[in-house]
């Protein structure tokens, strides 16, 4: 199974706390679908072996793209590539992007998954944020999504933001569960540099993040799911039963995947490319024939390093027969010595975070809050 990546690089407005590649000027917005649409259909010819399994548009927001602008990039991929006629095609979209016309030619389009950018159901936090939508936008969003006859969709959830209480983060999760939202994707804010809000808090106007309060809003995350009948099948992710997101499953068990876009990225198995993050240079690139990418052979270390961090991150854990057949049994045993020494290491510190359950190594719910610092342990 292989999967496509397709990155529309515009947004509205610069949210804070992002750092993804993108640009509020949407002059060229038909000369970059055009570009993207050359790039798919260039590199098609070695990527004809596996049926395409899922289809995603990331960024930025690909909810900004018109109707044909969309169409056309869907023709290409058809036209070009072994699309599965059940492939999952998700569109990432904003809550006031969200009207009936849109859904409804969306829907017409063949887009049978949506990923919506909430962030908060709270004005305050959508304020602070620099969202482009309101919170009243964002329920509204949400009754229209389902009026539609969208089944399988997303929201994105931040917690662990300067100012949001317990009360506030509960509040988040209990508009997600009472509107039965099928699939959450909740994350802690992370401070990245050279983003609008590394510059807010630098200069004393934005508090830090602070690790005690993520922390406590993780633990009850997972405690509030669980008990509305969520599967916590990624560390970020949770899901109604059959509403596990596949395009980010085949990510986590190391499938390949083609990235086509300005920052997108692609594997085939061996090696990791990823394209200019300039949306002018890939297009004069692409328009001219020259180079718009760097690419890396990754080693034998590399992938183990990449199975550790990506499977220690899913529900069902580190396979051990799979980690012992790929990299051999002095590899496995070196593994298992760390474990048991981290497990000391960290006995004294609370309550276990490591158990292993059917030759599987997988993180308890408090490991979970030390997922990348216990990946790099192993390493």
């Amino acid at each position: 199974m292989a999967g496509i990546y397709i990155h529309i690089p515009f947004c509205r407005k610069a949210c804070h706390y992002c750092n993804f590649h993108f640009s509020t000027q949407l002059e060229n917005k038909l000369q970059m679908v055009n570009a993207i649409a050359r790039e798919l259909t260039e590199r098609a010819p070695i990527w004809q072996v596996d049926p395409i399994e899922t289809l995603y548009f990331g960024g930025g927001t690909p909810s900004l793209l018109s109707q044909e602008e969309l169409n056309y990039l869907l023709n290409v991929v058809r036209d070009q590539y072994n699309l599965s006629p059940t492939a999952e095609i998700t569109l990432e979209a904003n809550p006031d992007d969200l009207s009936s016309s849109s859904l409804e030619s969306w829907q017409a389009a063949g887009i049978n998954r949506l990923s919506i950018g909430i962030q908060s159901f709270h004005e305050m936090d959508l304020r602070w944020m620099n969202r482009a939508h309101t919170a009243v936008e964002a329920r509204e969003g949400l009754k229209r999504v389902q009026a539609a006859g969208f089944e399988n969709f997303s929201i994105d959830l931040i917690y662990g933001t300067p100012g949001l209480t317990d009360e506030a983060w509960m509040e988040n999760m209990e508009i997600a569960i009472g509107s039965r939202v099928p699939h959450l994707s909740c994350y802690a804010l992370t401070v990245e540099e050279k983003t609008a809000l590394a510059h807010l808090v630098k200069s004393g106007r934005m508090p830090d993040t602070d690790p005690e309060q993520q922390s406590r809003q993780f633990l009850l995350l997972m405690e509030t799911l669980r008990k509305a009948g969520y599967e916590h099948y990624e560390i970020s992710n949770f899901a109604l039963s059959g509403y596990h997101s596949r395009h980010n499953s085949s990510y986590w068990s190391g499938k390949l995947y083609l990235g086509a876009g300005p920052g997108a990225h692609s594997f085939d198995g061996h090696c990791r490319r990823w394209n200019i993050s300039n949306n002018a240079l890939y297009i004069k690139a692409i328009e001219t024939g020259e180079i718009f990418h760097e690419e890396e052979e990754l080693t034998k270390e590399n992938r183990r390093h990449e199975y550790i961090m990506t499977a220690l991150r899913t529900a069902e854990g580190l396979d051990l027969d799979h980690y012992t057949r790929q990299y051999g049994l002095q590899e496995t045993k070196a593994l298992m010595d760390r474990l048991n020494q981290y497990q000391e290491l960290t006995r004294k510190e609370g309550p276990e975070r490591l158990v292993v359950n059917r030759d599987r190594i997988q993180l308890t719910n408090e490991g979970k809050l030390f997922a990348d610092g216990i990946a790099s342990f192993f390493f």
